[in-house]
């Protein structure tokens, strides 16, 4: 669902990394805002991290499933993800700040002639 998702057999999360100071970036990018570089190269974005902060949504729209965990990890090489929680039960018992967590996909939907959409989001590790 997103250019920075790389699927295959272990698939995972690109990111545009500048140059000049390794600032991390989904998504493309004129000029770095840490620096003002203009030279990006493409990298791989650790499968594993920690769950920094995290809320439990219960209000979405109307074909969106609730409750469900919205939450930023930080990856093992430091990059700031913000994504949803999977395979969890949706309750402060359960959800813990500083718990390892792995990237996971899985599929939300496929069109008329039988293609997956495929999203990514964070489990318990």
């Amino acid at each position: 669902m997103v250019d920075y998702l790389v699927l295959g057999d272990e698939p995972y999360l690109q990111v545009n990394e500048c140059k000049n100071c390794g600032a991390r970036y989904f998504g493309r990018r004129n000029a770095c805002g840490q620096c003002g570089s203009q030279e990006f190269q493409q990298a791989r974005v650790s499968d594993t991290g920690t769950l920094r902060t995290f809320s439990i949504v219960h209000r979405a729209a109307p074909s969106i499933p609730t409750p469900y965990v919205s939450a930023i990890v930080v990856t093992d090489d430091g990059t700031s993800v913000r994504t949803n929680l999977i395979n969890i039960d949706p309750t402060p018992d359960k959800v813990v700040l500083g718990m390892k967590v792995k990237l996971a996909t899985y599929v939300v939907g496929t069109d008329d002639e039988g293609k997956e959409a495929v999203a990514f989001a964070y489990e318990p590790a």
